[in-house]
């Protein structure tokens, strides 16, 4: 049992406690609840007050004696006897169950609305008939004085069955599209449907006419729920004569008095979830109104919240036990909950013994979901040296490992590794130590990998701090786990004599530079632009500044590719000199047939080969073109003369040769001249 205290005011939950593997036999079950403290602890209120899956609905029988609920998978009901304790039957349909009634005083008389439009009418004995409706439905009450039974879905009409006569009658035709709910006074027999407009629509079962239309969606509208559309109208419920309560699609509560059409109170939920359920508890002037997320308990007179109730996961459905504090709650998980608020009143008869248990078994809340059993992955067997039972009873496959017994585990694990404690005191000293620690002197200790940028990160978290400096991403790169490799793995290391690291260092600077500027200059931030003209600056200065920044990283960058080059040279020359190679004259073979001339360019391939060729082997090529003469002082020079090409020679020639064939055939154009023509006139 969890108890938790909101508000001062105590929740006591009777579903959670240590909880049971399925696959546990009722003999061993029964064995631990003798043996088990923990389990003899547990409060369970109703044997098996769970489904398999899902629950979806629950009731109390008007006698208070059946406790009736629905759930998947497959599809069923259970009827439970709180005289006993225990569940007194169940049965299986065909079909989910979205809502269902109970006509008469203990179970006898049901009626369930199925989600493939069929409804089923139960007996005692189990299903009487079975019917359609033309439409989907989405609720269903019964009219006891007429015997009708009415169903609202997603249409129009309200649907008539009556029971006495075992017939459809015509049905009422609304002014909405559809109708998500629908409820009948118990004093006046006014039916109550909730349109999808969000309005409210008043029935007179004895004239057969509309009493009346609420709008309800004005009054809900907020400006965070002016995005989501109309609200619509979800649950309903009457207190009394006069009293009503509507729920909406955007958590809203209207409380209405049914004379007027505004409401007296207003109560959000402030989480945008459909009101799923509302109930009126008339000894203690409260409601409980239930969302996918939480069951609201408040006072209608003021709306001021009593207590909230939460669970793990979604609430389906919530009912009040008549009389009493106890609550029931179906939701999306096996479990039906039942909690127990003694401000709302006492324990039911059949369960008075909470009364006094409450005050005596106070426990805090467990997280473990099998206290005796711990799960392992294949990999722990292996290491535990367990492997060899697998397939044996001492394991129970579940999903992608196995449900052992603890004090099995607890023994395989000292056997295994029986050092495994002192390493844990070793831990836990070393923590208390660097505890102590804290409030000495720290030194920095940098990395191995990385020293340097973890030096920067550093003196900029420093510099942060110093400054409450809003940005703190380039800071929490070390605390971040997600980076922690960057200065622990060798692979991460950042070569700093490296090309690329090199090339981008200048606009590093420049980025850095940047930084630092706004620091200095913060305190002329407020400074008006014109007094700085009016002091002889110009409006471009700068700009000027930036172009001479830009300008003198690009120069930084240029000399970085310098230098770059003449290393790249460098080694190529040392790689030659460990090889054997030198830098002298290269000598190339030629082959039969091609010309090697200085003036000579035949190809592209010849151009990039006389380029390549050496001082030495073009001198020695074309020693028939130069000249050695000695001075004296005992020096020799080498001088060149050009020569003309045989080739250029002939087509020279061969254009003068042209040139005179073309003076022949020339005729002069000076002999000709511009003859006038002139108009004679006869008169």
């Amino acid at each position: 049992m969890q108890v938790s205290s909101a508000n001062n005011v105590k929740v006591y939950n009777l579903s959670t406690g240590k909880s049971l593997p399925e696959w546990l036999s009722d003999r061993k079950k029964r064995a631990l609840q003798k043996s088990d403290h923990d389990v003899q602890k547990r409060i369970q209120l109703i044997q098996d007050f769970e489904m398999p899956t899902v629950s979806g609905c629950i009731q109390v029988s008007p006698d208070g004696q059946y406790i009736l609920a629905t759930g998947t998978y497959k599809p069923r009901v259970r009827c439970y006897d709180v005289n006993h304790l225990s569940m007194k039957f169940e049965r299986c349909m065909d079909s989910e169950v979205v809502k269902f009634h109970v006509m008469s005083e203990d179970y006898s008389k049901l009626v369930f609305l199925q989600c493939d439009r069929y409804v089923e009418f139960h007996a005692k004995y189990g299903r009487y008939h079975r019917l359609r409706i033309p439409k989907f439905g989405r609720d269903l009450t019964y009219h006891k004085p007429t015997c009708d039974l009415f169903l609202v879905g997603v249409s129009p009409e309200i649907y008539r069955i009556n029971l006495e006569q075992g017939r459809f009658l015509s049905p009422f035709v609304s002014d909405s599209v559809a109708i998500n709910t629908c409820s009948v006074n118990p004093i006046h027999q006014l039916l109550a449907v909730g349109t999808i407009e969000g309005r409210v629509e008043c029935w007179d079962p004895r004239t057969r006419r509309k009493a009346g239309v609420l709008d309800c969606a004005l009054s809900s509208i907020t400006p965070q729920t002016q995005v989501k559309g109309v609200p619509a109208v979800t649950s309903l419920a009457f207190n009394g004569a006069m009293r009503m309560a509507v729920g909406t699609s955007t958590g809203q509560v209207l409380m209405y008095d049914i004379r007027s059409n505004k409401p007296m109170l207003v109560k959000d939920h402030r989480n945008g979830l459909a009101i799923r359920s509302l109930e009126f508890s008339p000894a203690t002037e409260m409601v409980v109104s239930a969302d996918s997320r939480a069951a609201k308990i408040w006072s209608q007179s003021d709306g001021k919240p009593y207590v909230t109730v939460e669970a793990e996961h979604d609430f389906n459905d919530v009912c009040l036990v008549p009389n009493s504090g106890l609550m029931l709650m179906a939701c999306e998980e096996p479990k039906l909950l039942s909690y127990f608020i003694p401000g709302l009143g006492q324990a039911p008869k059949w369960c008075s013994f909470l009364d006094s248990l409450t005050e005596e078994l106070e426990e805090n809340p467990t997280s473990a979901v099998y206290d005796d059993y711990k799960f392992v992955t294949k990999t722990e067997l292996e290491s535990l040296g367990l492997s060899h039972l697998i397939g044996t009873s001492l394991l129970r496959a579940y999903m992608h490992g196995y449900f052992m017994d603890i004090r099995l585990y607890h023994k395989a694990k000292s056997i295994a590794d029986p050092f495994a404690y002192q390493e844990y005191r070793k831990n836990k000293i070393k923590e208390k130590i660097e505890e102590q620690r804290t409030s000495r002197v720290k030194v920095k200790k940098l990395p191995s990998v990385n020293a340097a940028l973890a030096e920067k990160l550093q003196d900029e978290q420093l510099s942060e701090k110093a400054k409450k400096a809003k940005k703190e991403g380039a800071a929490n790169i070390l605390s971040d786990d997600r980076f922690s490799a960057l200065f622990k793995n060798p692979d991460f290391q950042v070569d700093q004599e490296s090309e690329e690291f090199r090339l981008v260092q200048p606009l590093v600077n420049k980025q850095s530079k940047k930084k630092e500027k706004p620091a200095i200059v913060e305190q002329f931030e407020e400074l008006d632009p014109q007094d700085e003209e009016m002091e002889g600056r110009a409006s471009s200065d700068g700009d000027s500044s930036s172009d001479e920044d830009d300008r003198s990283w690009q120069e930084e960058l240029r000399r970085q590719h310098f230098i770059l080059r003449q290393e790249r040279e460098m080694k190529k020359e040392a790689a030659r000199e460990r090889d054997g190679q030198t830098a002298g004259p290269k000598f190339y073979e030629l082959k039969s047939g091609e010309e090697f001339s200085m003036a000579a360019k035949k190809t592209e391939g010849a151009l990039k080969r006389l380029k390549k060729a050496s001082l030495a082997e073009r001198v020695e090529k074309e020693a028939d073109f130069l000249r050695r003469t000695s001075s004296s002082l005992g020096n020799q020079q080498i001088s060149f003369k050009s020569v003309k090409n045989d080739k250029n020679q002939k087509n020279r020639e061969a254009a003068a040769e042209h040139h005179k064939e073309r003076r022949k055939l020339r005729r002069s154009a000076g002999n000709l001249s511009k003859k006038k023509h002139n108009r004679t006139t006869t008169s």
